[in-house]
């Protein structure tokens, strides 16, 4: 595996390479990460990972410090992975002095995560937009756990008239059905035992849903359910899968993100 943490050696690597898959993380890898790349291998001919913790996504009330980082770690998966290409550039490197761009998505940014941290999609668009250019890859890789930051990326990816493809992949889940996330890490032994509430919630809405009771009605049952086992909820709500606009009736995408503990989670199911 090549590690490369600047743009002549990253061009450098490219040119022995051919078509990329790129799979865009924040370091801290997990077992969704994973799978990424396993899926990653069956869409090109190289793989690529890029390992950044992206300081434009924090906002000023979050601990950019705090985020997990295990570089020696995360290499070591990487290549057993049999990823081909890890890139880490520095924070001056991604975003040198002189520079005074930012890419700026509305549509699907707007709301939930939108609004809970204002600026982050802000962020997000423009680091997965230099990744992309950088790498010049054929197809990026993102979990569905983020949903949110999944059709963002998709929408400016359209908007702009990016060369690559955007693929979104299962979410990977512990065997009770909590997400994997690398903030899970912080979670006490006891909310790391009440944490998969919040997924067993969005799967019982899904089938009260199906069978016929108001939406309404059903999240806001949920969203009690969820305050008396300890979550604080920041929304949960039934949205339209592409635009995130709240809808009423089926079909349509769950989302959550609650606080329990120090840990913020998310989740989302289809729900149909």
């Amino acid at each position: 595996m090549r590690i490369v943490r600047d743009l002549p050696a990253l061009r450098a690597e490219l040119a022995k390479l051919g078509p990329l898959a790129l799979v865009p993380t924040m370091g801290a890898l997990h077992e969704g990460h994973l799978s990424l790349l396993g899926i990653a291998r069956r869409q090109a001919p190289a793989v690529a990972a890029s390992i950044f913790v992206n300081p434009l996504q924090f906002g000023p009330q979050e601990d950019l410090s705090r985020y997990p980082r295990d570089e020696a770690g995360d290499l070591a998966k990487l290549e057993a992975a049999g990823c081909d290409l890890a890139w880490l550039p520095s924070v001056e490197v991604m975003y040198p002095p002189e520079g005074a761009t930012a890419i700026e998505v509305g549509g699907p940014s707007e709301g939930w995560e939108g609004d809970a941290r204002p600026g982050h999609f802000r962020g997000v668009a423009t680091v997965c937009a230099k990744l992309f250019h950088q790498t010049g890859a054929a197809v990026a890789l993102f979990g569905e756990k983020d949903w949110q930051q999944l059709q963002v990326i998709r929408r400016m990816v359209r908007d702009l008239d990016m060369p690559l493809r955007i693929q979104g992949c299962p979410t990977v889940r512990e065997a009770d059905g909590l997400a994997l996330s690398s903030r899970n890490r912080f979670l006490s032994a006891a909310d790391r035992a009440q944490a998969p509430a919040l997924h067993a919630a969005l799967r019982h809405v899904a089938a009260e849903l199906a069978a016929g009771v108001p939406a309404g009605a059903a999240i806001a049952t949920a969203k009690a359910g969820l305050a008396q086992e300890g979550f604080a909820v920041d929304y949960l709500a039934l949205v339209e899968a592409e635009t995130l606009r709240e809808v009423s009736t089926l079909p349509g995408r769950l989302i959550a993100a609650a606080r329990l503990g120090s840990v913020r989670l998310l989740d989302n199911i289809a729900a149909a």
